[in-house]
């Protein structure tokens, strides 16, 4: 679906805003307002001493009043932060006092490692409180590492119900077979399977055939050799 990213208070004169809603809503195109928290007002940085979720939500609402003003409401709205604490509770409150879509986001979240676990703790944690309608995670990396781990996400948060729901154990003393290699080629080829399924790669007998055996297929290691378990239904 296409959108407009752009913030009311930003255009200029009232008369312009009026144009780009009117143009909008001949389109039905939604605009969304984007809160960011290294670009934050100065008006409200000397309001509150500080960035903070208050201050964050009282410029996103200032931008919705403006829409607002000239009858257009097809609004999405976002707030990030690269502060993971910041931006849940942000979400948090702007959800209690706005009923438009929110975009959900942890913005300059570094490169894959760290992105990931900031956006999985951020963008998850809202997600699991029921906040947030559309997603984006911040990669410094390869697009298509974002859209992984936001349809990791989104599976993880009970939000996706297609594709492959991978799980393997960590190595530890008992695990004879080569885990690591096996559950990496495993995953890679399963990536774009689009079955909603369960695949378990584990690594040795004592808590591998347990596991394994909840999965749609999945092997359990031994010497050696692993037991290949699928699921009957």
């Amino acid at each position: 679906m296409d959108g407009l990213r752009i913030n009311p208070g930003n255009i200029g004169s009232i008369e312009r805003v009026k144009l780009v809603a009117k143009s909008a809503n001949e389109r039905n195109i939604p605009i969304r307002i984007g809160v960011n928290s290294g670009s934050l007002d100065k008006i409200l940085l000397d309001k509150y001493g500080r960035v903070c979720p208050e201050a964050l939500v009282e410029s996103a609402l200032s931008h919705v009043n403006i829409l607002e003003n000239v009858n257009f409401d097809n609004i999405v709205i976002s707030i990030k932060s690269s502060n993971v604490i910041q931006t849940v509770e942000s979400y948090r409150l702007i959800s209690s006092k706005v009923s438009y879509p929110l975009h959900l986001g942890v913005t300059e979240a570094g490169t894959l490692i760290n992105s990931s676990v900031k956006s999985s703790i951020g963008i998850g944690s809202l997600l699991l409180d029921g906040i947030g309608d559309t997603i984006r995670v911040s990669i410094t990396g390869n697009p298509a590492d974002e859209v992984k781990i936001g349809r990791e996400i989104l599976k993880n948060t009970g939000n996706l119900k297609s594709g492959i729901e991978f799980i393997s154990c960590p190595t530890c003393g008992r695990t004879e077979i080569d885990l690591i290699r096996i559950a990496n080629e495993v995953e890679e080829k399963l990536s774009d399977y689009p079955k909603n399924i369960k695949v378990a790669v584990m690594g040795c007998i004592v808590n591998g055939p347990g596991e394994a055996r909840e999965a749609d297929i999945g092997i359990a290691g031994g010497k050696m050799k692993a037991l290949y378990l699928k699921k009957v239904k």
